[in-house]
């Protein structure tokens, strides 16, 4: 539906919105534009498996959306929607049975607080089973805030976060 008419926004929020699908479709990520209560919402969605992870198969989500204004209440209850969406469109076996779930949940706009930089770049998120990194894209100083660390609690799969993190949000 979105497709069509590109992603909403600003210029500089639109453009790298179609960016970043490209950046998904090339790591060979499904895409598809969603409508979430009126906003055009990208979700891109892979799933890999490593005998490395334990012999386990990690669904990432990638899902973004431009906004007016990001602040931390904003990309917190974001990245709160986005765990509910991931699990609920996983599929296949039970969270946690040799399979869970990564999700990056980005938001975009050229108006965004820094404390909302801050809190996306202090921790990974984590629910049972689900470890987010939630991604803030100021869009008007061309500046991506994230952790890019590697945590205690699902640190078996830090590398490949930070690996596809580079990739898709600080690639041109």
């Amino acid at each position: 539906m979105y497709a069509q008419q590109g992603p909403p926004g600003h210029s500089a929020s639109r453009a790298y919105l179609a960016s970043l699908e490209q950046r998904l479709t090339a790591d060979g990520c499904g895409t598809r534009w969603e409508d979430w209560a009126g906003v055009p919402v990208l979700v891109g969605r892979r799933a890999d498996f490593r005998m490395r992870w334990m012999a386990t198969r990690l669904h990432l989500f990638t899902v973004a959306a431009a906004v007016p204004e990001i602040t931390v209440e904003a990309i917190s209850g974001f990245t709160d929607q986005v765990m509910k969406y991931a699990k609920d469109n996983k599929g296949g076996l039970p969270v946690g049975l040799q399979n869970g779930i990564g999700a990056f949940p980005v938001l975009v706009s050229e108006r965004v607080d820094p404390a909302a930089v801050q809190w996306a770049e202090q921790q990974q998120r984590l629910k049972f089973a689900v470890m987010t990194r939630p991604v803030v894209v100021d869009s008007a100083r061309q500046y991506v805030g994230t952790y890019r660390g590697k945590p205690a609690l699902g640190r078996v799969y830090a590398s490949h976060f930070i690996e596809k993190g580079a990739a898709y949000f600080y690639g041109q």
